[in-house]
Parts: structure tokens; sequence; C-alpha cells
């Protein structure tokens, strides 16, 4: 016979991610494996769960009743589960941490391989966020968000370090266009707008006589830096990134700094998580573990990129 709680457990990650496949790797399952237990959980209650086709897995209206009901039993179980864990002070399982793409992938991930050393028994799963996720619904236990600030008073937010910003352009592009003088003349160029981080089209500067704010506009704009930055790449206007994104492309040449003497204001890079219930003990490590990393500011968060002299 089948456990049923682990039938739900599957349930649950197909659902999540609508994907067979997807689940047997989160799961590190087989996809037959997966099928199996589906099977066996709707053949239990006399209902199909998924209507399946050769591109999309779609939940039923059964499948929806099931999944609104056995959402809080799972959590709830992974709260005793992690009770008890705590009681042995052994914490262990899977972390879900939302993270965006660009600063996951260069900065993040070397964290979560260092603190996987030493903590065998956790397993991290990332997951691609554009600070948008509902935590409780998308089931992260943390999320990293990097913004100029945290509304979102139904969270936590602890701040981790300060991530300088930076504009940047192609060469050809200010080849054609000229480069402005003055964050004003921002006016007459074509801007690369960030549409969570700029929701209101606003540039915002320290600097001389900041701070200040430019309004600007442009032909593209989108909620995905890498879109900006390849857009930027590509010559077709001014950008404004986090200098971890665009380091290599400036050390590079491939992208100069605009403007170099007007900062960017900074961001500010948090972790969240919700308050809903009790923090597992795998989930208070790996925070200290963040808290400490970053006590000590990696170099592109204490320093703005260097502007190069041409002239030596």
């Amino acid at each position: 016979m089948m456990d049923r709680l682990k039938c739900l457990q599957v349930f649950a990650e197909v659902a999540r991610g609508g994907s067979f496949v997807g689940a047997s790797v989160r799961l590190g399952m087989s996809r037959a494996s997966v099928t199996k237990h589906i099977a066996w959980l709707e053949q239990s209650l006399q209902a199909r769960l998924f209507n399946r086709s050769t591109k999309r897995v779609g939940l039923t209206e059964a499948g929806l009743r099931l999944l609104d009901n056995a959402g809080p039993l799972l959590r709830q179980f992974e709260e005793v589960e992690a009770s008890v864990r705590d009681a042995v002070n052994l914490p262990r399982g899977v972390i879900r941490v939302g993270t965006p793409p660009s600063f996951g992938s260069h900065h993040l991930t070397p964290i979560v391989a260092r603190f996987a050393e030493s903590h065998p028994d956790i397993q991290i799963a990332l997951t691609l966020d554009d600070g948008r996720a509902d935590l409780i619904a998308e089931g992260l236990d943390l999320s990293i968000r990097i913004a100029p600030g945290m509304q979102d008073a139904s969270h936590v937010a602890q701040p981790l370090t300060k991530a300088p910003q930076v504009l940047v352009a192609a060469p050809a592009y200010l080849a054609a266009r000229g480069s402005p003088a003055a964050p004003q003349e921002l006016a007459r160029h074509n801007c690369l707008v960030h549409t969570l981080k700029s929701p209101t089209h606003i540039w915002r500067f320290g600097g001389p006589g900041g701070p200040y704010a430019v309004r600007v506009r442009g032909s593209i704009s989108a909620n995905f830096g890498e879109a900006l930055r390849q857009a930027a790449l590509e010559g077709h206007g001014i950008a404004m990134h986090p200098h971890y994104m665009v380091s290599d492309d400036l050390d590079a040449g491939r992208l100069v700094v605009v403007l170099p003497e007007h900062e960017p204001i900074a961001l500010d890079i948090y972790v969240i998580y919700s308050t809903r219930h009790n923090v597992p003990a795998r989930v208070r490590a790996f925070l200290e573990f963040l808290k400490r990393w970053f006590q000590t500011p990696p170099v592109w968060a204490s320093t703005v990129y260097p502007v190069k002299d041409d002239s030596r």
C-alpha cells in the first residue's frame, strides 16, 4: 500500500510546477515513480486530479480541491517534523530559496555551496524569484530581495548588504548618440527601464547636488534585468544595473560607465521570510550563515566599479 502522505507530497510538487518531470527532479524520484504515486492517489480518491496533454499538466476541479486541503496538512506535517528535528538539534531537509536570477547565479550559488559543505543533511533548492512571489503560495522558506526598500510588512526582512548601481551603455550607442554630460540630459536618450525597480520610470542619483531624481523613457522596458542588459549590449540604450551584474562587461569593454560622477542610489539586499509559522532549524541555520557571510561586504557591495583612465 502506498504512503498516503508521500503521495500528497508528490501531488503538491506536480501541481506547483505543472510538470511530472519537474516534480521528479525536485523530489529526486524517477518520472515513473511520480506517475505511480499520482495514479494510486487518483485510484484511491476515485477522481482524476490532472488534465494531461503533450505540452502541459493542469489541475482538474477535484485536483484544485485537493490542493486547497492538502497544502495546510503538508505544512503542518513539516512543522511537526521540524520540531522533532529541532528537539535533537539535527537540522535537515530542503530549504526553498527564492533569488533574483543574476544574483543567484553569480553570487548566491557560491554561498549555498559553502553552506552545503558544512551542513550535509540540508539541501538548498533555488527558485527564480522576480520579487513578487508569495512565499507561502510558492512554498518558499525565504527569499533574497534586491530593491530600494522593503514595504511588505507581512514578512520579516533582514538587511544583508548594499548593491551599488551603475549606468551603462555600449560604446556603439554612445558613439552614435553621444554621452550625456549631466543626468538631466538622459531625457534625450533611450533609457532601458526595469519596471520593478523603477515602476514610475524615475532614476535616483546621489553624488554632487544629490540626492535627486530624473524621469526617463525609452523603447524597451522589462521586469527582468538580464533582458535590459542584453539590450544595452546590443547598443539599444542606457541601462541602470547593480554593479555585480555588469562588472564582467565593464572589464571586457562591452559596456562603459555613463555619468561616472553621478552614482545611482544603491539598492538594499534583504533576506525575507514569513512569520506565520515557527522558523525551522534548517532555515535558521541558513539565515545565520548568510548574516555571517555578509558581515564582511564583498567587493561589489562596498565599492563602485572604477572608471578606466584611458590616458595611461
